[in-house]
């Protein structure tokens, strides 16, 4: 099959492309979202980092026209369809229909929609619940009714066994995160945004570690993100959206930033973040995790959030 042919090679090619070993005790990699290669009119982008077969999970999904506008808003219809693996490739695959709602990291999100248009116009991705009932390669085929007519791409991408990042019901890796004041550090390694010898400018996010939270059975909402060095430019604003809801539910739950990266240049990675986040020499970001009182993973989001999918979870939580 040409198609999972192509995912194939597109596999193995982010693979060899890969971090370099940790050193001086940091893990060092290189950010790679999941793969997918996009055929038909729409340029599709599978967005998801870690999607796993066996139970309902998240699929993002970031659509281009050909002359490089932005599909956003509105929702999209989505037809799954399983290719096989690697050594047992199939031809009449079992199909999954779905239907994709923007997310929108940047826009009015009450734009009607599909519609094209630059990132300012908006920007962000469509998501889906879907149930993966077998793991291997699937395509998805998703149709935009924008103005000007229907327009419809296909992608491939990758469905794992098991889950390579914390997955909801795991133990939260225990870390001990950066604070505000750390000696240890320069203060960019706490926060990016940071200026060598000024202040942190979310301090609220950085005045407990996991750890801790975890030891006083309080939950979290832990943030790994890297604002100023982010490869899919949505660190920014989730680190943003986090802060925001920081200081409206402070009374239920702590809220926590990871910074990425303790050295950029030098490709040094945070300890804390490599906890959650660095696998196989390599690192996906951002991230978004909540914590539970028993210091279970209870909620992932990946790559792109938004406060809607989040703030109904802060507000179920009683109150510290």
């Amino acid at each position: 099959m040409k198609k999972l042919a192509a995912i194939l090679a597109l596999t193995f090619l982010l693979a060899a492309c890969g971090g370099d070993e940790p050193a001086d005790g940091n893990a060092t990699g290189n950010e790679s979202p999941g793969a997918g290669t996009g055929t038909g009119e729409l340029i599709v982008e599978p967005a998801s980092y870690d999607l796993v077969a066996g139970s309902p999970g998240r699929f993002i999904v970031g659509l281009l026209t050909p002359e490089q506008l932005f599909v956003s808003f509105g929702e999209v219809e989505e037809t799954f369809t399983f290719l096989g693996t690697e050594a047992e490739p199939v031809n009449d695959g079992a199909s999954i229909d779905g239907t994709g709602e923007f997310l929108a990291i940047e826009g009015d999100p009450s734009t009607k929609g599909p519609v094209a248009g630059t990132a300012s116009d908006g920007r962000g991705v469509y998501s889906s619940e879907v149930n993966f009932d077998q793991p291997g390669f699937w395509s998805v085929k998703v149709t935009a009714d924008l103005p000007d007519g229907a327009m419809s791409g296909e992608a491939t991408f990758e469905v794992r066994s098991e889950p390579v990042y914390p997955a909801v019901g795991a133990d939260a890796p225990l870390s001990k995160n950066l604070l505000v004041g750390a000696k240890d550090a320069p203060v960019g390694a706490i926060d990016s945004r940071a200026v060598e010898g000024g202040k942190i400018p979310d301090p609220e996010l950085h005045g407990i570690t996991v750890l801790d939270s975890v030891k006083n059975h309080q939950p979290a909402l832990v943030v790994i993100s890297t604002p100023v060095y982010c490869i899919s430019r949505f660190c920014g604003p989730i680190t943003d959206m986090v802060q925001a809801l920081a200081k409206d539910y402070s009374d239920r739950a702590n809220f926590i930033h990871i910074e990425v990266w303790r050295d950029f240049e030098g490709r040094a990675i945070n300890q804390g973040a490599a906890d959650w986040i660095y696998r196989g020499k390599d690192l996906t970001e951002p991230w978004i995790f909540l914590v539970g009182r028993d210091g279970k993973i209870a909620a992932r989001w990946d790559n792109v959030a938004v406060r809607s999918e989040i703030e109904p979870l802060l507000q179920k939580l009683p109150k510290l």
